[in-house]
């Protein structure tokens, strides 16, 4: 796993002790992960696993796109239950079908750097770009 989560513990300097300490992700966390699986994609003879960011049926089907072959939901499934597999699943469906998508295998890769009309777009060299495009908030 190229991202995988370190769990480090923390410092307890009242009880002078070591405490195991669990921060769960955040879709956040999800992008990282994106542009590296789009950027390996085709690339490298390996499944792609997003592990760590995913959170919602949008989340998976980001990381199907960049080309993904499996998502893990580890930390939404902690804070929202099983159950959470049924919304993810359903608003998954939905999403597909409007679109046309007969199976995530279409479209798996499918936003890759190999795949997407500006591939740049992943690169390092687009840094500059993304940052003059921010906008201050007045």
């Amino acid at each position: 796993m190229l991202f995988n989560r370190f769990y480090q513990p923390d410092l307890d300097i009242e009880q002078l002790s070591v405490v195991p300490t669990l921060t769960l992700s955040s879709s956040y966390e999800l992008l990282l992960r994106l542009n590296w699986v789009a950027l390996l994609y085709g690339k490298v003879k390996a499944d792609l696993a997003v592990t760590g960011g995913v959170h919602t049926a949008q989340d998976v089907l980001k990381s199907m796109m960049a080309g993904a072959n499996v998502a893990m939901l580890t930390s939404a499934l902690l804070q929202q239950g099983i159950g959470h597999l049924k919304t993810v699943e359903r608003d998954l469906r939905q999403w597909m079908e409007e679109r046309e998508y007969d199976s995530i295998a279409q479209m798996r890769g499918s936003m890759s750097q190999r795949a997407v009309v500006n591939p740049s777009a992943y690169e390092r060299g687009n840094y500059l770009r993304v940052l003059s495009s921010y906008a201050l908030e007045t």
